[in-house]
């Protein structure tokens, strides 16, 4: 979770820069994390190997083994924990690279301390129920139980999946409380298994297929097709998925949504089969079979 007077996250920084390395450690020890700072990736696989952090954050590019590399090397290892890279590097293929390497989010230097705040709280919310079986469609709340949301609202993702949203009013990006048993089209769930558009989820283990195709998705990935599949046919708008994945909605100019979308259509796209992730222009995107 975020700092709290009852929780202090841990943050394991590798930054090779001294300045922005001392600089950041100040900023985040005000903020209340406790921080590790190392110089470089040797050091930051040491650390992360002997006390798990809460959350990394990395620097893409530096001497020995760079920042990529490391979260390559956790994530083969079957760590999860969440790493923010921090990168010079603007290009889109550059940011692909790390996310492709297993990285969850990024800041492009310079950057705004704030902003770095502002992702490692999303970050750590994410990542705080992770660790919970998400629940079955039988342990959902029954409608007008004292933990069922109101009518209307949108419950924040929990527990690694994104709750069932429909639109209520026909507005692209405005979904309420409804579900597969109201007779929303597109995503039905029959047990364990969350499909629409011929793709197949199975939230509880985190595997997908489209037909019989597994997928290899990163964990942000997973969120962003589960949402998108339990809205199958509905126009979902940037900040809405800004937060239910990430929560928190980095504005207009932020390119992180986009970037997840293109790889997430890579993954998806088959020779001859038709695309399933629509964008729609100036609201965002939708998932449906043309």
């Amino acid at each position: 979770m975020p700092p709290t007077a009852s929780h202090t996250p841990t943050v394991l920084l590798a930054e090779d820069d001294r300045a922005i390395r001392n600089a950041l450690e100040r900023a985040l020890t005000l903020e209340g994390y406790r921080v590790t700072a190392v110089a470089d990736g040797v050091e930051a696989l040491a650390q992360a190997h002997r006390s798990r952090p809460d959350v990394l954050v990395l620097d893409v590019m530096m001497p020995g083994i760079d920042g990529l590399q490391v979260c390559r090397v956790l994530r083969a290892e079957g760590d999860r924990t969440p790493v923010l890279m921090l990168t010079a590097l603007v290009e889109t293929a550059d940011r692909i690279a790390g996310l492709d390497a297993g990285a969850d989010d990024y800041v492009v230097k310079p950057f705004d301390v704030e902003e770095v705040f502002a992702r490692l709280r999303a970050l750590l919310r994410r990542a705080a129920p992770a660790s919970a079986p998400a629940p079955g469609p039988a342990s959902a709340p029954a409608p007008g139980s004292a933990s069922a949301p109101a009518p209307g609202t949108v419950e924040p993702a929990a527990r690694g999946a994104a709750p069932e949203t429909t639109g209520t009013h026909g507005r692209s990006g405005t979904p309420g409380r409804t579900g597969a048993a109201n007779g929303r089209p597109g995503a039905s769930a029959a047990g364990r298994f969350v499909e629409a558009a011929g793709l197949r989820m199975d939230p509880r283990a985190r595997r997908a297929w489209r037909g019989r195709r597994e997928l290899e998705l990163t964990r942000t990935e997973f969120e962003l097709l589960e949402l998108l599949i339990r809205n199958a046919g509905i126009v979902l708008d940037h900040s809405t998925i800004y937060d239910r994945i990430w929560g928190y909605d980095f504005g207009p100019g932020s390119k992180n949504l986009a970037v997840y979308v293109g790889y997430l259509r890579r993954k998806l796209d088959e020779p001859g089969a038709p695309q399933l992730i629509h964008t729609v222009r100036g609201v965002g995107y939708v998932l449906r079979e043309d």
